[in-house]
């Protein structure tokens, strides 16, 4: 077996995390390497992805056998803002799933890239996809097609240097002009599909956002995310009293707009090629459905 030497940054994290960080591993292709008996921790074979890691830790592993593909390819339309043999840039419309999940098997961007390009690097259920955004947000995702891509990109992400702009009109009029959340989040307890700020027990989220406009009960923001947790843009402005507009399960009375999902939209992506290290830059303009919103809101504008 291989002998694993993980970064010390890694200690006190959870064993599926630090396969999957140091590897450059799907976390569900650790977390099944575990829970198959093919990861030993100080000799003794575990079972537990949960498990944390301690200095000094000798870990042992095999690489789980690749899963024959169940994914269904589908004829979807795509917008590609980009692409070259490594990799593409998508602007994915609002409504469409990343890849299959929560009873959703086909009808999602992973069917439509896999009936594009047969051999994308990944997952099996998840070719290509190196970062999500949620079903009702709307914008710009990188896909990977060879592992160059896909470890490139994903270290990027890991190391911040991938920069991700969002938009969104949210409730109420904010006051300051600029501001950090700093806030961990973890699963809601009492809700399973939510997330929620937990203080010192959650997961590092930090979100940075800008008062583009102000309006008489609303504010139309750009938002970049430092971290990128699931729900993390919806859960952390839910947390300032400040819920995205549309958005069917974080925040009240946020509905009044827009009913059809959160006004939220990855509208610029920038990332340094992963085979020769150049500066990509892309933006994807607000969808009709946002900037008639934002237009209603226009002639109550305050300065």
């Amino acid at each position: 077996m291989p002998r694993l030497k993980p970064d010390s940054s890694l200690v006190g994290r959870r064993l599926d995390e630090v396969l999957a960080k140091s590897l450059t591993w799907p976390r569900e292709k650790a977390k099944e390497a575990i829970k198959k008996g093919l990861v030993s921790l100080n000799g003794k074979v575990l079972a537990k992805p949960s498990t944390s890691y301690k200095e000094g830790d000798l870990i042992d592993y095999e690489e789980p056998e690749a899963k024959v593909s169940a994914l269904i390819p589908e004829e979807i339309p795509l917008r590609i803002v980009y692409e070259d043999e490594d990799l593409m840039v998508i602007d994915k419309p609002q409504g469409l799933l990343v890849h299959p999940g929560n009873g959703h098997p086909s009808g999602t961007l992973a069917n439509a890239l896999l009936y594009r390009e047969q051999s994308l690097y990944g997952e099996a259920t998840r070719p290509g996809i190196v970062h999500r955004i949620d079903k009702d947000t709307s914008g710009l995702l990188a896909v990977a097609k060879t592992k160059v891509a896909y470890d490139g990109l994903k270290k990027q992400l890991e190391d911040h240097s991938m920069h991700r702009i969002y938009y969104a009109i949210v409730l109420g009029s904010i006051a300051e002009d600029e501001a950090k959340i700093d806030a961990p989040l973890a699963r809601d307890p009492s809700h399973p599909l939510k997330y929620k700020v937990v203080g010192k027990d959650g997961k590092e989220a930090i979100t940075y956002f800008k008062v583009l406009e102000r309006f008489e009960d609303y504010s139309f923001l750009e938002l970049r995310l430092l971290t990128g947790r699931t729900h993390q843009i919806r859960a952390h402005l839910e947390y300032i009293g400040h819920p995205v507009e549309g958005d069917p399960l974080y925040g009240k009375g946020n509905r009044k707009l827009y009913q059809n999902g959160q006004l939220l939209h990855a509208g610029k992506l920038v990332f340094k090629h992963p085979r020769d290290g150049r500066e990509m830059e892309f933006e994807a303009p607000l969808p009709d459905y946002f900037k008639e919103v934002l237009d209603s809101l226009r002639p109550v504008r305050r300065s």
